[in-house]
């Protein structure tokens, strides 16, 4: 059936779209098919970061075709080096859906797909990047602790980072990137997350060099080289211990601290709740491409056919009194997360909304959502209610999963079938 999409379970989605899996019939110098089989289903066919998984992923997965790229070992705005490029892949990109390659792949196989990337801009084809020229690495001494710290006012890294680095007093919150894809910015604090590397060298190419396509400039011009060498030690110096080390009291105080960090702003902290709970990837309708229809993000209109319980369209979140919950009480809206009650008293199946899942969210992180759901701007789009299945279709979808042992098909399909129209 046209533009009908088969959905699976999220972990194997991903799974598939990793497809880690041997190329023993792929030449290791064929860079076009391993580019098709182990980066397309996120990348694109051609490159245009919109691949058959691309709408599931937070980041988004890089468009190729821009020639933009974030981390690189050359000027701002210039393209990155093979190296960088074969940095990228085999490393993977920390905190991203990204991984490290170079456990399934050969160097060749690296190197191959390398040359694949390139071929996606052509730019690659006229520019030939060079390497910045690097000072000596500074010590991490007090002295450039503190002289880094100075910097750090200097440019003024607390507008995003915060004066804690963990984003305590930042002012630039509704950051996007050049693709006009949410942009947040990094917590300092937890350096395992720092996507192009942990070390002062890898920092300090964050700050001479930018990262192309996203509101992180370059800030060679505002602070000298030498400046933003010790920059790098100061933000090397805001690492916190990660929980995998700590022990007993450390673990129930890190906890603590997070709660009250998060008591402090209860609608950043529900973004983040609905942000890992995927709410978006349901909550918002996405095109033939896979392509969120940005306009309605969180305002519902995604269907699925769940076989053989009945057709079902995800609801408007927005705080739009009509059409989305900008009426309901907060009791409704905790009661429908947690519950799978309507605001109607009807009674939801656990899928495709999981209320069963978020039963156990703490009385916090409950209300936190709620807030964030609150501060979203209404967005009119109505949803039908859902349609049950005919008796005959019912009762052979029971058979087939009680008797046979099938597992029920769910389609999804795209676009958006509230009142709100396709856009």
């Amino acid at each position: 059936m046209r533009g009908m999409i088969r959905h699976a379970a999220a972990l194997s989605t991903l799974l598939a779209a990793f497809s880690l899996t041997t190329t023993a019939q792929t030449p290791d110098s064929d860079g076009a098919a391993l580019y098709q089989q182990r980066c397309a289903s996120c990348h694109g066919r051609n490159g245009r970061g919109d691949g058959e998984y691309a709408g599931l992923l937070n980041p988004r997965p890089r468009d190729f075709t821009s020639g933009r790229f974030k981390f690189r070992s050359t000027d701002t705005g210039k393209l990155p080096t093979d190296d960088d490029l074969a940095r990228s892949i085999a490393d993977g990109l920390h905190g991203t859906s990204m991984p490290a390659w170079k456990t399934f792949l050969s160097a060749a196989q690296v190197q191959a797909l390398v040359k694949q990337v390139k071929s996606f801009s052509p730019r690659f084809a006229s520019e030939h990047p060079q390497p910045i020229a690097m000072g000596a690495e500074p010590a991490a001494s007090a002295h450039n602790v503190e002289a880094g710290r100075a910097v750090y006012e200097k440019v003024k890294c607390a507008a995003c980072h915060g004066t804690d680095g963990r984003g305590t007093g930042a002012i630039a919150q509704a950051m996007r990137d050049d693709w006009g894809q949410p942009a947040r910015a990094t917590n300092l604090t937890e350096p395992w997350t720092f996507r192009g590397g942990t070390t002062a060298r890898d920092i300090f190419l964050r700050f001479r060099t930018g990262m192309n396509g996203t509101p992180m400039p370059s800030f060679l011009g505002a602070a000298t080289e030498p400046e933003l060498w010790q920059l790098a030690v100061y933000v090397q110096s805001l690492g916190r211990k990660p929980l995998w080390d700590m022990k007993g009291d450390e673990v129930a105080a890190f906890y603590r601290d997070q709660e009250q960090h998060a008591n402090k702003d209860a609608v950043r902290h529900g973004e983040y709740i609905a942000t890992v709970s995927g709410c978006a990837f349901c909550h918002s309708p996405f095109r033939d491409d896979n392509t969120m229809i940005d306009k309605f993000k969180y305002a519902g209109g995604q269907q699925f056919e769940v076989t053989p319980f009945g057709t079902f369209v995800s609801s408007n979140l927005t705080s739009d009194r009509q059409t989305g919950l900008g009426d309901w009480t907060d009791d409704q809206i905790r009661t429908s997360i947690t519950r799978g009650v309507r605001r109607d008293g009807s009674r939801m199946i656990p899928y495709p909304m999981p209320w069963a899942n978020y039963a156990s969210l703490t009385p916090g992180d409950l209300s936190a959502l709620v807030a964030f759901l609150r501060s979203l701007p209404p967005v009119s789009n109505q949803i039908p209610t859902p349609r049950s299945a005919n008796i005959v279709s019912y009762l052979a979808g029971k058979f087939r999963m009680l008797i046979l042992h099938h597992d029920p098909p769910v389609y999804v399909y795209p676009g958006n079938a509230g009142s709100g129209g396709q856009q």
